[in-house]
């Protein structure tokens, strides 16, 4: 929702659309030509790509100037959460990794997050210290705003972060400084590299996602099937894809914070931090993630059962065979 197409009046008779469009209840937004504005008024249905943002963006806080739009078509807005490719991303078959494991045996993990500290650099710090890994682009939506406040008080944790994003220049500017500031601690690739993200999934002990918003998120979901435990604000599909932990009767995936501010997002870290010392109990979190499933399975039925319904309304075209639904 926050990219929505906007451009000035006279884009309409370049592509031959009538000037009757520019109108508040049409594409007209603030003096400007909408696109998503008129994409969200002239569908039949309005996916999202999770449960809780398909809210969310009903919301001012979320909807950007067009939650009234939506909040006028709410009947016909859903949330189908993404699904991920599990041939690519899986620990028992990556191709960039030092080794593989699956939730009958972690053994695998331990070379992974040698490999990974090596790739990093980071040569003379603990192994035993936990790992939180960030694929992400460096940005204030992702985020880092947040990590900024807290980063020198995170760095002093009995910790390892390791980083790889591109993006806003006073984000990449921080990890760097960080890096030289404590380097076996804060370590940072900027750059976008495939591999190097792999090698996080598996090398890592967390994975870090303290979006602003997130419409669905995929590493979180990679980060579940890799034992690597998420820390996430709950929001979007970060919010819909990870359970709290709880301790006490062994269920949940990950952490979670709610508030959007530094305290809560370093807060939370500790307590992610404090339960990796139970090694009998972090397992226990970790094989919970690794069992879940958000394979596309699941999500294309889904959308199956949308375009059945917008057929029907529509009365125009046969339904898809089921063989092709799922």
């Amino acid at each position: 929702m926050g990219y929505q197409g906007l451009f000035p009046p006279d884009t309409l008779p370049l592509l031959m659309l009538p000037w009757d469009l520019f109108t508040m209840s049409k594409m007209e937004f603030f003096g400007q030509v909408n696109f998503l504005k008129g994409a969200l008024t002239y569908s039949d249905f309005i996916t999202t790509v999770s449960r809780k943002y398909s809210q969310e963006i009903q919301t001012a806080e979320y909807g950007f100037g067009l939650e009234g739009v939506l909040r006028n078509r709410a009947s016909t807005v859903t949330g189908i959460l993404n699904g991920v490719d599990y041939d690519e991303w899986s620990p028992q078959t990556d191709k960039f990794t030092a080794a593989k494991f699956s939730p009958q045996d972690l053994a695998g993990k331990a070379k992974c997050k040698q490999e990974l500290l090596a790739a990093f650099g980071v040569k003379t710090a603990d192994p035993k210290l936990p790992v939180i890994g960030i694929v992400s682009r460096f940005a204030a939506q992702k985020g880092f705003d947040l990590i900024s406040q807290v980063a020198d008080r995170l760095a002093r944790e009995e910790m390892i972060v390791v980083a790889l994003g591109a993006g806003d220049k006073t984000y990449e500017e921080m990890f760097l400084r960080l890096n030289k500031q404590f380097p076996n601690k804060i370590a940072v690739k900027v750059a976008y590299d495939n591999a190097i993200a792999h090698k996080i999934e598996a090398g890592s002990d967390m994975f870090l996602m303290p979006s602003r918003y997130e419409p669905c998120g995929l590493n979180q979901i990679y980060s579940l099937k890799y034992g690597t435990v998420p820390i996430v604000r709950a929001t979007g599909g970060l919010d819909d894809t990870i359970e709290p932990w709880d301790a006490r009767t062994g269920k949940g995936t990950g952490f979670k914070f709610t508030e959007y501010n530094g305290e809560s997002l370093l807060l939370t870290i500790k307590q992610a931090l404090a339960a990796y010392r139970d090694q009998t109990s972090w397992q226990v979190l970790m094989r919970n993630g690794m069992n879940k499933d958000f394979s596309w399975n699941a999500s294309a039925r889904e959308y199956g059962k949308v375009y059945e319904k917008v057929r029907q309304i529509r009365g125009v075209a046969p339904a898809l065979p089921e063989k092709v639904l799922v």
